[in-house]
């Protein structure tokens, strides 16, 4: 279903799409940024949820800097010193986050109006030109991601783009989940399990990796069984103080360009269950740790915690660091990323 969102400070019109399955699940996207504004699900009672944060406007969308739903891109996450190098040539980036490039910039993927078309009732697909150096990428990048929901309560996510120059192709989707509900607060008490042997540790708290792999064993970050999200995020662990809490690449365990299982979320209220799955590298764990109070959609409070996000996608930094699968895209090739969320109660 389509159906007139907003409008831009531009003036724009965004649409927003709503697909649906038989088994009372929904989920609710516009063209701004291509941003998924809610994801309805049973809960444990039968009962519909809606689990994703997010506005009741697109200039709140506008105004966000949570990156609240959105596709984030050309590059996910950090680029160090906000500059790289391909084929011998440097591409400086603006400075957004301390010293270094977010999420591609103030104007990345998430600050644009895609073109939403219908494919059928469970299916959307979102299209956006990306023209020759926009935000500092060279290349003229035709992108596009999918959304399709499928009878079994799953939301598949699919990117994919082309280039005519050699460039960045690193997108994720920036959608914060709790899992009792957007509007239930902390999400700490929810039960997770990552299957990820090792992280990214970070340099310092500007998050650029160090260029190694850190084992999780006997570290707070050892989700391979299952634990609350709470139970060491306030320890005294140089990488926690360093982000305040979890925001850290986990390199997930099995082969690359495989869809594979990443992790379990599980709610401690509502007995949601979400289910991730990805043929990525890795996955950003995000716990909120930065949302400040404000007002969210529905005339909803939102704080610190009240949301995580999850991210695969490549190591940040990659193009920096020769240590890392690289995130080039190239002529003739095409990008092409997946994740899945399969939702269920219990």
């Amino acid at each position: 279903m389509r159906a007139i969102f907003d409008k831009t400070k531009d003036g724009i019109d965004v649409h927003i799409f709503t697909i649906k399955n038989a088994q009372d699940m929904s989920v609710s996207i516009i063209e701004y940024g291509a941003t998924v504004t809610g994801i309805t699900v049973p809960d444990k009672s039968g009962n519909p949820v809606d689990v994703v944060l997010g506005y009741d406007t697109v200039k709140e969308y506008e105004d966000n800097t949570f990156y609240f739903g959105c596709i984030v891109g050309r590059n996910a996450n950090r680029i160090a010193k906000a500059t790289y190098t391909i084929d011998g040539v440097s591409y400086p980036l603006l400075v957004n986050d301390n010293d270094n490039n977010l999420h591609s910039g103030p104007m990345g993927f998430d600050k644009v109006v895609w073109k939403g078309e219908e494919i059928d009732e469970s299916t959307v697909k979102f299209t956006y030109f990306s023209p020759d150096m926009e935000n500092g990428f060279p290349g003229n990048m035709e992108a596009a991601v999918t959304y399709q929901i499928t009878e079994d309560n799953s939301l598949k996510m699919t990117f994919e783009a082309t280039t005519d120059k050699a460039t960045i192709a690193n997108f994720a989707s920036h959608t914060y989940y709790n899992l009792n509900g957007h509007d239930q607060g902390s999400i700490e008490k929810h039960k997770v399990q990552l299957f990820a042997s090792n992280i990214n540790p970070a340099v310092d708290e500007q998050a650029i990796p160090t260029g190694e792999e850190m084992d999780v064993t006997g570290t707070p970050f050892d989700f391979r069984t299952a634990k609350t999200i709470g139970q060491d995020i306030d320890e005294e662990n140089e990488q926690l103080v360093f982000a305040g809490g979890y925001d850290h690449n986990f390199v997930m365990d099995g082969d690359h360009g495989t869809l594979r299982p990443f992790g379990v979320f599980t709610a401690d209220k509502s007995g949601i269950v979400m289910k991730v799955s990805s043929n990525q590298q890795g996955m950003q764990f995000y716990t909120g740790n930065f949302i400040t109070k404000h007002a969210g959609k529905g005339g909803t409070e939102y704080d610190f915690r009240y949301g995580f996000a999850i991210e695969p996608q490549y190591t940040p930094n990659a193009i920096n660091d020769p240590h890392f699968e690289s995130p080039i895209l190239r002529p003739g090739e095409k990008y092409l990323s997946e994740t899945v969320l399969s939702f269920s109660a219990e």
